[in-house]
């Protein structure tokens, strides 16, 4: 797919995301089922007023789900976020089959939302079929392109973000072998892929990198077993990509934990470390999904939207990166050499490859 980058665009979120510095949205937990964000309770005393909108927008969930611990989750939060701070209403619709996704778009977009998100690559298909079939309509979606005036496409530059990690796994592995789990095999988690492998070997060449594919995004039992793989062959660090799946990954590494064994996992999209512990979470691979679906949907409420401009967000933006949390897993000279690689990136003294046969 053609790739595009929109300067203007891009100025705009990179302040945004600069100014959000490298912590989540907030803690907030999402529902268990669609529906409209709850308020919190005003603080006792506190006679602010709460902001009020007569703006709605909705969000739609690839098959990984809300609650998927990665980017559906940091979308919600996004707009959880975004209706506290501006009386927005939002609300959210789970798909749990792939042909959920264009009724439960047309949920939104039939029904006058302001703005409708499709949350993940696999929806970049059905977002433009709606998109087209609803000129009138404003859509908005992650990780994928969707060539159409009123669609909002919001990609990551993963591989600059995961470059970072592998410099990480590379530095801090003691058995020399360190592995990669994927969900579905698409070029965004080929990203993923390509950038890790770039980190791990611009540390040491000859250290191997196992890498397993699951085929899917809301399998845990597949990530252990991929994880459970990876580490029995003598691995001590994976990082993976594979969102719900991913928990999978987690849960194994946590079982060897308690058996002594001295294994790590490297999280993805948000801090893992805030849910799986800082004892078996390395570091994670941040995409600030929440503050782009934030930041593009206040945008809108401000009368701004910038449909048919696709934005690309990497390290220059401060659209991917390392948690602040880092620094109480990783060495303060290992975070070192990962801010000297990282500028080389901005600077453009390496060239990330994205695909890992590059």
């Amino acid at each position: 797919m053609k790739k595009f980058f929109s300067v203007l665009s891009a100025a705009t979120l990179s302040l945004a995301l600069l100014l959000a510095g490298c912590g989540t949205a907030n803690n907030n937990q999402p529902a268990e089922n669609g529906g409209n964000a709850e308020q919190p309770a005003p603080a006792e005393g506190d006679q602010a007023e709460q902001p009020k909108s007569d703006l709605k927008v909705g969000m739609v969930t690839d098959v990984g789900g809300v609650n998927d611990n990665s980017f559906n989750q940091s979308a919600w939060e996004g707009l959880q976020k975004l209706q506290q701070d501006t009386g927005i209403e939002v609300k959210y619709l789970q798909s749990n089959k792939d042909d959920q996704y264009i009724p439960n778009l047309n949920e939104f977009v039939k029904n006058g939302w302001d703005l409708t998100w499709g949350i993940g690559f696999l929806m970049g298909d059905h977002v433009k079929q709606v998109a087209e079939q609803n000129p009138d309509a404003k859509l908005a979606i992650i990780d994928a392109v969707v060539e159409a005036p009123n669609v909002e496409s919001i990609t990551f530059k993963e591989h600059e973000g995961s470059f970072l990690v592998g410099v990480v796994a590379a530095s801090m592995s003691k058995s020399g072998k360190v592995g990669f789990v994927g969900g579905m095999d698409i070029p965004v988690i080929k990203r993923f892929e390509a950038g890790f492998k770039a980190g791990v070997k611009a540390v040491k060449p000859d250290m191997e990198v196992v890498t397993i594919y699951t085929g899917a995004f809301d399998k845990p039992d597949e990530g252990k077993s991929a994880a459970s793989t990876i580490y029995g062959g003598g691995a001590d660090i994976i990082f993976h990509a594979a969102g719900a799946t991913g928990d999978g990954v987690f849960n194994e590494a946590k079982d060897r934990k308690s058996k002594g064994e001295d294994v790590w996992v490297i999280g993805v999209d948000k801090d893992q470390s805030l849910t799986f512990g800082k004892e078996i979470t390395l570091t994670s691979m941040v995409k600030r999904v929440d503050e782009a679906v934030y930041r593009v949907s206040k945008d809108l409420s401000e009368g701004k939207f910038e449909g048919g401009k696709p934005v690309a967000l990497g390290l220059k933006e401060n659209g991917v990166g390392l948690p602040e949390t880092s620094k109480d897993t990783v060495p303060e000279d290992v975070l070192k050499k990962v801010e000297e690689f990282k500028q080389k990136i901005i600077d453009g003294e390496i060239t990330v490859p994205e695909e890992p046969a590059e």
